[in-house]
């Protein structure tokens, strides 16, 4: 099962602010009249002497003392905040868990979701506030597709709403054009199993892979995208589950435009790599 951060942060945020809400407004006063209680106390002594200095410290310090879960709430709900608004209408940090979009985005990538691009949106249940701009074809998007609504995938932008998509022996064909295709390499050299391709997306180029023997996905399917709607499709063309398995992606269920790399790690026992740093094209 994949673990809901969104949800969960929201509920820490909401959590702790209410703890130091409540607190401010019941109990805080209470300390601080004991605070005064205690200086009302010592203010008949003098203190010149550094044990009745240290003593009444120490009353005023366990009069204003805050409860464990006041203390820790106050120290991290403003950290909780930000974190919220930054990876709610801001950008998001994700991981690349798979290969369906090599080469442009490879295993282990640690890339960036700009929030807002598409319109702002309310974390957890992903009500959209206010319009901004529409995904445009060959953006680079991460989603919840409609086979795992809980579960984020990111492709790239084939079709657009109105499109009738054709793919064919590892052809792209929007509205009957082909998009064209210009070959980089053929790997390995010596007995090519797949090639590196350069595909033009109505303009938008893009690297792409595709096997020398189409897989079940590349041979041939056409589809027409409904209004509200977007084709999705892995760059890594025959190692992809996308929109030619499962169906175009509601604008409902968009999370936004990935737009950098800014970190290569393969695991944990690895070191971090920042070679490939940079915008996703």
């Amino acid at each position: 099962m994949d673990i809901n951060f969104p949800l969960i942060l929201v509920l820490l945020v909401f959590g702790s602010g209410i703890v130091w809400l409540f607190d401010s407004l019941f109990f805080a006063r209470k300390r601080q009249a004991a605070v005064a209680a205690v200086d009302a106390q010592f203010a008949s002594v003098e203190l010149d002497s550094g044990r009745q200095q240290e003593v009444y410290e120490q009353a005023k310090a366990t009069a204003s003392k805050e409860p464990v879960i006041v203390e820790y709430s106050k120290s991290f709900f403003p950290v909780l905040f930000v974190v919220l608004v930054l990876r709610s209408f801001v950008a998001e940090p994700f991981q690349i868990p798979s290969g369906s979009m090599i080469p442009t985005l490879k295993v282990g990538d640690f890339i960036l979701v700009n929030k807002f691009t598409y319109g702002i949106r309310l974390p957890v249940i992903r009500t959209k506030v206010l319009d901004v701009n529409d995904p445009e074809r060959g953006d680079v998007m991460v989603f919840f597709p409609p086979h795992k609504p809980d579960t984020y995938f990111i492709k790239r932008v084939v079709g657009m709403p109105g499109d009738r998509v054709r793919y064919s022996n590892n052809v792209l064909y929007i509205n009957g054009e082909e998009q064209s295709q210009t070959l980089i390499a053929s790997l390995p050299p010596s007995n090519p199993e797949y090639q590196i391709m350069t595909e033009n997306l109505g303009g938008v180029e893009h690297d792409m892979q595709k096997d020398t023997i189409p897989g079940m996905l590349s041979r041939h399917g056409e589809w027409v995208v409904p209004e509200g709607h977007y084709f999705m499709m892995g760059d890594n063309r025959d190692n992809s589950s996308d929109s030619r398995a499962w169906g175009p992606v509601s604008e409902d269920a968009i999370v936004g435009k990935a737009f950098a790399v800014w970190m290569h790690w393969d695991s944990l026992f690895s070191i971090p790599s920042f070679s490939n740093v940079g915008s996703i094209q």
